[in-house]
């Protein structure tokens, strides 16, 4: 782990930087946190510093979520100044997603990395398939339900997203399309359910892989990474406006199909690396 190049170390740094300039972009432009691009990178970093197999991913996962946290506030700012946030869904989901991202990570103390690598591949294939083929006449209601079923996608979004390393704007934005929320409401909101999210999920994340840290590379508190964040964050945050601009400028159908293949994408990488792990 200690004995890696210093050239080496500086073309992984470089990665990790131009993936946070992805990674900016994409949480403007779909209200997510990047988490489809960090997870992948970070994956990479930390196999060639041979960090362990059986935590990688969690170390992966828990990074991100601290990666997302100034990308995503400074999303929602973004999308705020546009005035198409729902502020009144982001209270009423906070709570409740705050429990099931306390769940999630949780899980990452004892659970193997497989379990988040099916959790990445299934939501992103079902949230990229209603994108790409889903039609308007798709609808669960016209408006969003009462509690408790309001308050059970709240759970579900925040439990996604301690699974799968992002701040919960995939699964936020079907359940908005699906109770007839317009494209750019459902982006803009999903960023606003994600900065209470990232936050605790970061905390949680850095808890969970406490009992861990022998196992973990230098410079790692529980299973958040320090050399990860400090390289991305402030990239990531910084291209976040340019996202989000670019977001009110597409039709919705050049948004949806987008998101769509963004998502498949994801799907697909994390199914090769179940089927050659290393």
């Amino acid at each position: 782990m200690f004995g890696v190049p210093i050239s080496e170390l500086l073309w992984l740094a470089l990665l990790i930087v131009a993936g946070g300039v992805v990674t900016g972009i994409l949480a403007g432009l779909f209200g997510i946190g990047g988490g489809g691009i960090i997870v992948p990178v970070l994956y990479e970093v930390f196999r060639i510093l041979d960090v362990p197999a059986d935590v990688r991913m969690q170390l992966c996962i828990g990074t991100s979520i601290a990666i997302i946290v100034p990308t995503t506030i400074r999303s929602y700012r973004a999308h705020m100044k546009a005035g198409v946030a729902a502020a009144e869904i982001v209270r009423k989901w906070t709570v409740p997603a705050i429990f099931g991202v306390c769940m999630g990570a949780g899980a990452a103390a004892f659970a193997p990395s497989s379990v988040f690598k099916f959790a990445f591949i299934f939501f992103a294939v079902v949230i990229g398939s209603k994108m790409l083929f889903g039609k308007d006449s798709w609808r669960l209601g016209n408006d969003l339900p009462k509690n408790p079923l309001m308050a059970a996608y709240g759970w579900l979004i925040g439990l996604t997203s301690a699974l799968i390393g992002v701040s919960g704007g995939s699964i936020s934005n079907l359940v908005l399309s699906l109770y007839g929320k317009p494209i750019h409401t459902a982006v803009a909101t999903s960023a606003g359910v994600g900065v209470p999210i990232t936050i605790v999920g970061t905390l949680t994340y850095a808890l969970a892989g406490w009992p861990h840290l022998a196992s973990l590379p230098p410079f790692s508190i529980g299973f958040v990474s320090l050399f990860g964040l400090v390289l991305m964050a402030p990239v990531s945050s910084f291209t976040a406006g340019y996202g989000a601009r670019l977001a009110h400028k597409l039709s919705r159908r050049k948004l949806e199909i987008a998101f769509g293949v963004f998502l498949y994408a994801v799907a697909l990488r994390f199914f090769a690396s179940l089927i050659w792990p290393g």
